[in-house]
């Protein structure tokens, strides 16, 4: 590759932050990564905009080039892989590399990489190292993704993961292992402080997005068998989706009425403010049929420097951020009666509460500060630069 020449000095190299879909509030860990960068300076690429950018942050984004409607132009873009769009939005902008989020935008990227003569970094979350390929290629928004799977592994410089669960599914898909490495992207635990005691309310968390991976409906009968021992304590549901109506149902059908909030999908910094009334975060994932399993769960992160204890499924990446028995539990996927029991077991004591919420914090801060992982990715970015 040409490459970029380096920044003149005291001036910051660019990095191109590629995601399709930009803002999204069920993915503020995205903008939370780049906004901690310190030698770098953000600059993010998609195709639309679906919440606002962080204060003072640029963004480009394929809708800007048209007028009107912009499906159809950024239709053909996704069915095409053509990089001219982008190419075109990022005209007089040199980034020094482009960092894609999720496999799917590295495959999109990659292209665009190979014309500006920039490496590229993807990192993987999830669903994109875990969901089949048959399920993959279901699906037009990730056809191409299944097709062009291989040679992103092939020709790009760096991927990323989520969690050691991650690295060895994308090991097992054949991408090189001198090339792939886990990175935790990690926790704002400066801004995120530990909560006093006295905040704390008989509140059982779940913040997820209303599907089948998040394991909810288990999580509501979980707690239709604990609830009867703890008549005072709820639980609380941040997120929405498509199986909101049949969740909300379901409750009803087990008597929880009015002991089941269903709060919607709501802000990062509400989230965040939610989570320090919480006796406990739940993460109840399942392996689906198609094959998704719970990438790491940064909720369960933010749940940690908190001060918040964690339950969390034994599957996927949850077990490195969950030490069983010491800043939480873990329980076998789709067992509401080993949920129901570790659910009861913190309610009724508070100091196993406190004791848990204090290891999860320490822990957080130790091993997922962000500001740390976030000094790391600027030496990985460094790294690549230099073999240029």
């Amino acid at each position: 590759m040409g490459g970029t020449p380096p920044a003149p000095e005291g001036q910051m190299r660019q990095v191109a932050i590629f995601r399709h879909n930009l803002f999204k509030v069920s993915e503020p860990f995205i903008t939370e990564q780049a906004e901690h960068l310190r030698r770098y300076h953000p600059l993010y690429v998609g195709r639309l905009r679906y919440g606002a950018p962080p204060p003072g942050a640029e963004s480009l984004a394929l809708s800007d080039l048209v007028k009107g409607w912009p499906i159809p132009f950024i239709a053909r873009q996704m069915l095409t892989l053509d990089p001219a769009p982008y190419l075109r939005l990022l005209k007089g902008r040199s980034p020094a590399l482009i960092h894609a989020h999720f496999g799917v935008e590295g495959v999109y990227a990659l292209p665009v990489a190979k014309r500006l003569g920039v490496p590229l970094v993807t990192t993987f979350h999830g669903f994109d190292a875990t969901l089949s390929t048959a399920a993959l290629l279901a699906s037009p928004a990730y056809a191409h993704y299944a097709l062009g799977r291989q040679r992103l592994a092939r020709y790009g410089q760096m991927f990323l993961c989520a969690s050691d669960f991650i690295r060895e599914r994308l090991l097992g898909m054949g991408f090189p292992a001198e090339r792939t490495r886990v990175h935790y992207i990690g926790v704002d635990c400066g801004a995120i402080i530990p909560r006093a005691p006295e905040e704390e309310a008989l509140e059982i968390l779940h913040v997820a997005r209303l599907v089948e991976v998040k394991g909810t409906e288990y999580l509501i009968r979980a707690f239709a068998l604990a609830a009867p021992q703890h008549p005072n304590a709820r639980l609380v549901i941040i997120g929405d989706g498509p199986l909101r109506a049949k969740l909300e149902k379901l409750a009803q059908v087990c008597g929880l009425a009015g002991r089941v909030a269903f709060l919607g999908a709501m802000p990062h910094a509400q989230v965040l403010a939610r989570m320090r009334r919480a006796a406990m975060l739940v993460l109840s994932s399942v392996r689906t049929s198609s094959g998704r399993v719970e990438g790491l769960g940064m909720v369960t992160l933010e749940a940690a420097a908190t001060g918040v204890p964690v339950i969390g499924s034994a599957l996927g990446g949850i077990p490195e951020v969950v030490a069983d028995g010491q800043t939480g539990f873990l329980v076998p996927e789709r067992a509401p009666e080993a949920l129901g029991s570790k659910i009861g077991a913190l309610l009724g004591d508070e100091t196993l509460r406190r004791n848990m919420g204090a290891a999860a914090r320490e822990r957080a801060a130790q091993k997922f500060d962000i500001t740390r992982q976030t000094a790391v990715l600027e030496d990985l970015y460094d790294s690549l630069l230099e073999q240029e």
